[in-house]
């Protein structure tokens, strides 16, 4: 484990997300990061696609029904 220096802007907007997602401000900013790092290995892929794969690779396919 480290620190990362950041913009105290981007805290502000990690911290504003992070209560929107129910998630600590770290771990907002550790998913923010992993997505970009998967994003740019997969320029291709649209963020669903990443989310979705990752879900898959977690073995954690939700089975939701969003009509309803």
């Amino acid at each position: 484990m480290g620190l990362v220096k950041i913009d105290e802007g981007l805290h502000e907007e990690i911290r504003r997300a992070s209560s929107v997602m129910c998630r600590s401000i770290n771990a907002q900013a550790e998913f923010w990061m992993k997505i970009g790092m998967l994003a740019e290995a997969n320029p291709t892929m649209a963020f669903t696609d990443i989310v979705k794969m990752q879900l898959a690779q977690a073995d954690a396919q939700p089975d939701v029904d969003v009509a309803s």
